[in-house]
């Protein structure tokens, strides 16, 4: 059924933009942090890797029984707010770590964020590697750290999100940007240079295999529990469906074999434009045919499950335009993994705070209860049909804690939902 938005709020809007060892050494890091498994350990793990000691609080991944007693522990809040995925309970909200400055002070802003956002009742975590250069996945690190160290969570209880693809630099911008990336990147052997698209953004399987283990050293976890190539549509800027097909099927192959080692849990694809812009865009996406890409590389047991999408009230496309195709059936990006099995994580809820105030009146009376048009917003977003969870970027946790304030409530009923789109 094709749906249109009610109400067009008309903003300008256009994707994020982006600053510009081995494998087997990989493989054997994560078969000794497996011998810890089976030998119990389940808080504190000492672990040498590459060439320094560093600290993992925690060394299981999300787990069934532990995300059920953190929702367990918010038995108060309405039964809407947390939602199944694969088995885990994960709130219908997510911490997003994407804007804010290269700086100590917002490093420490999302520290805090993040420990108020897990006392509150949302135990989903994003970020990226390339992320304010590092610093938001290091930010979330010292938060698990912290939070671990005190007993305020146990790491199983909380999901982690993270994303590889764009290039990243180290903390700050180099003076030497593009020397920076040739050093770090080619000239090291981790990626060829024809295998870089736009200057910074490459999917070669050595180059995701380093970026995987640096994500886990940045966030100190043994286990990244979703694990997502980032805007995988920005090769179609330079390479054709063929190529494009060949290095998404070794992106694939590395994942899953990331997966069995146990250094991620699963795997997906999150996009900006992909899955929501038409199927005649060059960088349009086939959901059904990454999927059934993943089945020819890893059978059905696959670990391809989850995908990320802007969708807000400025940005419906991903719920309202048909730009997939399920069965030779044109169907919306959303309806499309619904009907493959594939969770749903909404991203730019608040579409980076411009949806965060000034919502017009009669849009406002349409969204009751909340009592910000931050928190407006977020509703629409997580009770979209076929969203799982909502994302919100919160530096602050002051912002936190007012959005957040949308978990004491329902969900959109569907007789509600439907009265802003047709």
């Amino acid at each position: 059924m094709k749906m249109n938005l009610i109400f067009n709020i008309d903003l300008v809007h256009s994707g994020p933009r982006v600053n510009p060892p081995e494998p087997q050494k990989h493989a054997d890091l994560a078969r000794s942090r497996h011998a810890l498994y089976s030998r119990g350990a389940s808080v504190l793990c000492v672990e040498n890797t590459w060439n320094f000691h560093q600290l993992s609080w925690g060394c299981l991944p999300a787990t069934a029984d532990a995300t059920a007693a953190y929702r367990a522990r918010f038995a108060a809040l309405p039964p809407a707010n947390f939602r199944p995925l694969l088995g885990l309970q994960v709130s219908s909200l997510g911490l997003g770590t994407y804007l804010g400055k290269p700086d100590d002070a917002t490093d420490a802003g999302y520290t805090a964020s993040a420990r108020t956002a897990w006392g509150l009742g949302c135990n989903v975590i994003d970020t990226a590697i390339n992320y304010r250069h590092q610093r938001s996945e290091r930010a979330l690190g010292r938060a698990i750290r912290e939070a671990v160290g005190r007993g305020e969570i146990r790491r199983e209880e909380i999901v982690v999100a993270t994303k590889g693809g764009y290039l990243p630099f180290d903390g700050q911008t180099p003076a030497d940007a593009a020397g920076h990336l040739r050093r770090t990147y080619v000239d090291s052997g981790l990626c060829r240079p024809d295998e870089i698209v736009a200057g910074c953004h490459c999917l070669a399987p050595s180059y995701l295999d380093s970026q995987i283990e640096r994500s886990l050293q940045n966030l100190g976890v043994d286990t990244i529990d979703i694990y997502y190539l980032h805007n995988p549509e920005q090769q179609l800027d330079e390479v054709d469906a063929a190529v494009f097909a060949q290095r998404m099927r070794a992106a694939f192959e590395t994942l899953e074999r990331a997966a069995g080692d146990g250094r991620i849990a699963l795997y997906g694809t999150a996009t900006w434009n992909g899955y929501r812009v038409s199927e005649n865009a060059r960088e349009h996406l086939s959901l059904e045919e990454l999927v059934d890409l993943a089945r020819e590389v890893a059978g059905a047991g696959h670990r391809f499950r989850v995908i990320q999408l802007p969708l807000n009230l400025g940005m419906p496309e991903a719920l309202v335009n048909t730009t997939q195709t399920v069965g030779r059936e044109p169907v919306s990006a959303i309806e499309a993994a619904a009907r493959l099995g594939i969770t749903v994580m909404a991203s730019g809820s608040l579409l980076q705070g411009r949806l965060a105030r000034r919502l017009p009146d009669p849009l406002r009376e349409l969204l009751p209860g909340p009592t910000t048009d931050a928190q407006r917003a977020l509703q629409f977003v997580r009770s979209a049909p076929g969203v799982t969870v909502a994302l919100c970027g919160m530096s602050r946790p002051e912002h936190v804690a007012e959005n957040l304030g949308l978990a004491s409530l329902p969900s959109l009923s569907e007789a509600e939902f439907r009265k802003l789109v047709v």
